[in-house]
């Protein structure tokens, strides 16, 4: 069933519904280039009021977002998932709607040009009109088409046609009737519209902002101001809790939550209290400025695909390197998301470190004792496994993770680096009757693994590397019978009748044009090669998909598909499901690559074909 009313007239017209703000944005550029002043003035006034009302909700989301600061006020602890993202994509197209009858209201009362700057009076009128019609309109009206609620989200901005054509109502009394009265002004509209959305944002945020104490100096107050608390539970308990912001009319109506205060008071005490202990930590980094904007705080939706450059991203720069700059100073790591999987919580904390950073000579010493404060908080709180992202576990920072094991013998939490289940993952992408790679990095942790592997399988690996010290050493650990499979190469062009490139040390385009046509490129570097050569194919960083019941899911992991996770994070997950209680650290143990591949399967876990 579809409640009526519920689609919106430009719901099919995508990115160009904006061009609906067009007309608006046309008579304010041909009035400031060809007269002398701005004539239609309102017509500026409504689209600075737009921006502003837009501004207000993405400031309350980004903190609504912000889990390093709300984790413990939260009222419903689930996570947002990409369904809930996908319905509020278009939460603004209410400001669209809200922007076309103000301007059909300013042709229809040219006298609006005439109101003053500021008029006291008119801000008491409207807080009477506010009081004694909008608020019991509103009430009465939401609670005549609550049969619909289901169709609604708890987004503040997001709710059916119907539903902001009556908001048009309920806000446009209150300043109409000041207007008429001969005391209306345009600081009263700004005012009002501004106040309006930051409690609509106050009551969807899902987070408590507002201390029990309040109430407990003032009891009359919570009659006239309501909490994010009090309407979750309209949300959770449909039939209660209908008002606009003023708890009075849910009283005099009869349909007030009883449980509303308390709960209000229980989630506003619990604050200061640990919340619930995560099982798994997955322990990342930044990449670069650019794709720090990804995080779900920063915009929800855009970190709900993945990671691309986008152009609107840019003016946004000199502000990311400020906080980059910021974080090098001062922050610790951060929590920035979470998932259920079967009963179990899962987070991501960040190290406030960037890519470029980890090559730093001077930063590295810093960068460990960020990590390694990270690893003894999760063992302090109870944390059961914690894997290392990508740069994380440089070897050449500490060892894969063996500097943190050594120093500190006696933790709890389990420390992954999640490379085996990487190998596999790589491993497993490979044909069964290839007979011949070409590998890069080849004397790296990965590299190392990958090789040995595919020589007990018979394949025959050219290794990359110039250092012959280093590839005996390899050789020597294969069986003996297969260490001729395993040939040390100096030059690219060894590798040009080689259609099966694994590239584990970054390639320039040069590199590239020694692959036969037809070769595919499978990688475990960061950043990922350009895929340069139109005539080869390019797979993706290894990577593995979280089972189907996984719960709360609502942002990419940087470039992956949404709810794929590289297979360092997934490798973690692995060992937590499984309670495996050894550390995953330093050199990958081969024999362990197709135990910790079975182990994933079972779980649930796919691979991402990249072929």
């Amino acid at each position: 069933m579809v409640a009526p009313l519920s689609a919106w007239p430009w719901e099919n017209l995508g990115v160009f519904k904006y061009l609906l703000y067009g007309p608006l944005a046309a008579k304010v550029m041909y009035s400031w280039i060809y007269e002398d002043s701005i004539k239609d003035l309102w017509c500026l006034h409504i689209l600075v009021i737009c921006a502003l009302r837009g501004l207000i909700h993405q400031l309350w989301n980004s903190y609504s977002t912000t889990l390093f600061l709300t984790r413990n006020r939260r009222i419903k602890q689930e996570g947002v998932d990409f369904k809930q993202i996908d319905r509020e994509w278009d939460w603004d197209n209410f400001l669209i709607l809200h922007a076309l009858l103000a301007y059909m209201a300013c042709l229809i009362f040219p006298s609006l040009d005439d109101l003053p700057l500021w008029n006291p009076k008119g801000f008491i009128t409207l807080l009477f009109l506010h009081v004694t019609v909008s608020e019991p309109l509103y009430y009465w009206a939401h609670r005549l088409t609550s049969a619909y609620d289901k169709f609604l989200s708890a987004a503040a901005g997001h709710a059916t046609f119907l539903e902001h054509l009556i908001l048009c109502v309920v806000i446009g009394i209150p300043m109409a009737g000041s207007i008429m009265m001969g005391y209306g002004s345009t600081s009263m509209v700004y005012g009002y519209v501004s106040a309006f959305d930051f409690l609509r944002c106050l009551g969807h945020s899902n987070v408590e902002v507002v201390p029990h104490e309040v109430f407990n100096k003032l009891p009359f107050l919570k009659y006239f101001l309501y909490t994010p608390t009090y309407h979750s539970l309209h949300h959770t308990e449909m039939g209660t809790n209908f008002c606009l912001f003023m708890p009075l009319f849910d009283a005099l109506g009869n349909t007030l939550n009883r449980n509303s205060w308390h709960l209000h008071k229980k989630i506003s005490s619990d604050s200061a209290k640990n919340g619930r202990v995560p099982d798994f930590v997955f322990l990342a980094h930044g990449v670069d400025l650019t794709s720090s904007m990804h995080a779900p705080f920063v915009f929800r939706s855009f970190a709900s695909v993945p990671f691309s450059t986008r152009i609107f991203l840019l003016p946004l720069l000199p502000v990311a390197f400020l906080v980059m700059l910021i974080m090098w100073a001062w922050s610790k790591t951060f929590l920035i998301s979470f998932y259920n999987l079967r009963g179990h919580l899962h987070q991501t904390w960040v190290v406030p470190r960037f890519g470029f950073q980890y090559f730093l000579p001077f930063a590295m010493e810093g960068i460990n004792k960020r990590i390694e404060e990270a690893i003894l908080r999760a063992d302090r709180i109870g944390v059961k496994v914690i894997s290392l992202a990508a740069l994380n576990k440089n070897e050449a920072l500490n060892g894969g993770g063996t500097l943190f094991v050594e120093k500190h013998p006696d933790l709890k939490v389990r420390v992954v680096h999640g490379n085996t289940l990487t190998a596999a993952v790589i491993l497993n992408e490979i044909p069964k009757d290839v007979e011949e790679v070409f590998l890069t990095g080849a004397t790296s942790k990965l590299g190392r693994a990958i090789a040995l592997y595919l020589c007990r399988r018979r394949v025959r690996v050219l290794m990359l590397t110039l250092s012959t010290e280093r590839f005996q050493k390899i050789q020597r650990e294969a069986p003996a019978d297969c260490q001729n499979y395993l040939v040390q190469v100096t030059k690219y062009q060894a590798a040009q009748n080689c259609k099966t490139w694994i590239v584990g040390k970054w390639i320039t385009p040069r590199q590239q044009s020694w692959a036969p046509s037809g070769t595919h490129f499978h990688q475990f570097v960061v950043p990922p090669i350009l895929a340069f050569r139109r005539d080869c194919t390019y797979g993706d960083l290894a990577a593995m998909r979280l089972p189907d019941d996984v719960e709360g899911l609502g942002s990419c992991e940087y470039t992956m598909e949404r709810g794929v996770v590289h297979a360092c994070h997934a490798g973690g997950v692995v060992h937590q499901l499984e309670g495996w209680t050894h550390h995953e650290v330093g050199a990958i143990d081969v024999d362990r690559i197709d135990i910790v591949w079975k182990a994933a399967l079972k779980h649930g876990l796919r691979p991402v074909s990249s072929m």
